[in-house]
């Protein structure tokens, strides 16, 4: 592939320190959220204050006030604005949104919405996109609505799997939008994966576990307690090399 400069990987980070090692790991942009085992949801403003202090990447906010389904009850939604017009101001990059209907297309009027409440910052449409009944007509209405990219594995498990589904996705898109690779990408599959769908733009966390420090020592139930907790990092090496491989291929 042509162009190794021009291929764009977004980190996804739910600390402030994942969100350091992505810039030190020569990433190009954060996704930041909370709750990655929810599959993400809204960080905290204390989180982004904090984030956008001390790490000089683009940083993309997740907008997703709870885990479940993609479909939003009045409320939900206007938190969802709320949201959006408060992290206008604290100079974010952009947002990762997506509203779907109760029959799983796209919401258009409530996508609209929100992203014309973002503008003039970039919007991407996050994998709420995997799970409409029809990708392609997705694609469509994604793309008039005026979303920068969409986050996607195809609606497949990982973005293995859907890399024959996200190749035709990518020639669909046509440059009309981007579509961002995401869901399960690992280092070991990067080259494989530009070769194969030829997309631009791939999206992961590159965490590990690790053990969460003593809380008692001496102290078997509590010890027990921290060990099942643990937590996860980003090393900034995971980060360097994922951006070689995507490169290089």
């Amino acid at each position: 592939m042509t162009g190794k400069q021009e291929i764009v990987f977004e980190l996804c980070a739910e600390s402030v320190e994942a969100c350091v090692a992505g810039e030190a790991g020569g990433a190009d942009r954060i996704e930041l959220c909370t709750a990655l085992v929810e599959d993400g949801l809204t960080p905290s403003h204390g989180l982004v204050r904090v984030a956008l202090e001390r790490c000089n990447l683009p940083i993309h906010i997740l907008v997703r006030p709870r885990a479940g389904d993609f479909v939003y009850s009045e409320a939900e939604f206007v938190t969802m604005k709320e949201d959006i017009a408060h992290f206008k101001q604290m100079g974010v990059a952009g947002f990762v949104i997506g509203v779907l209907h109760a029959d799983g297309t796209v919401d258009r009027e409530r996508t609209r919405e929100l992203v014309e409440l973002a503008a003039p910052f970039e919007v991407t449409f996050h994998r709420a996109f995997d799970v409409t009944p029809s990708l392609e007509q997705a694609l469509e209405d994604v793309i008039a609505i005026g979303c920068k990219r969409v986050l996607t594995s195809a609606g497949a498990p990982d973005v293995v799997t859907g890399a024959p589904m996200l190749a035709t996705l990518v020639e669909q898109a046509a440059g009309r939008t981007e579509i961002a690779l995401g869901g399960g990408l690992r280092i070991e599959d990067a080259e494989w994966l530009v070769r194969v769908t030829k997309a631009r733009h791939y999206h992961g966390s590159l965490r590990q576990s690790e053990p969460a420090p003593v809380l008692a020592v001496g102290d078997e139930g509590m010890e027990a307690v921290a060990s099942r907790r643990g937590r996860s990092i980003v090393n900034p090496k995971d980060v360097q090399t994922m951006v070689a491989k995507l490169r290089n291929s």
